[in-house]
């Protein structure tokens, strides 16, 4: 069992992995991170459709938290100021808010800073099993 966090981010990405880099230099969580290309996505528990849709926070005992709620518990990992808005976006009407901007960001990464074509997801979809439902 592993003793500390990852949070697992899509490596191909350039504005992803720059914002890793930000996070791992200025917010300092403790946690491991790492590309999901690299990662044992099935030691994690996780499929690779989701890897690829959103930034996961994988805990010591192996739940999983995508998107802005795997930010938030980076926040709130980190400790000290870190934690305030990582708290504020565990909360309703916040936490509704922050997945809509985190959806709109990820969708659209490939057109942010530092992102290239080989950032754009395949399908603006989430994951699931295959055929819906």
């Amino acid at each position: 069992m592993r003793s500390r966090p990852v949070l697992v981010y899509d490596g191909d990405c350039a504005f992803c992995s720059s914002c890793v880099a930000f996070v791992e230099r200025r917010i300092r969580p403790r946690c491991d991170t790492t590309p999901w290309q690299f990662a044992d996505l099935a030691a994690l528990g996780v499929v690779q459709q989701r890897a690829a849709y959103e930034v996961l926070w994988v805990t010591p005992d192996g739940r999983v938290r995508g998107g802005a709620q795997a930010v938030a518990r980076l926040l709130l990992n980190a400790g000290g100021v870190w934690a305030v808005p990582g708290a504020l976006l565990t909360l309703p009407p916040l936490r509704w808010i922050a997945h809509g901007l985190y959806r709109l960001v990820a969708d659209h990464r490939d057109r942010m800073p530092g992102g290239t074509p080989a950032c754009a997801l395949p399908a603006a979809r989430p994951p699931g099993p295959p055929g819906g439902s």
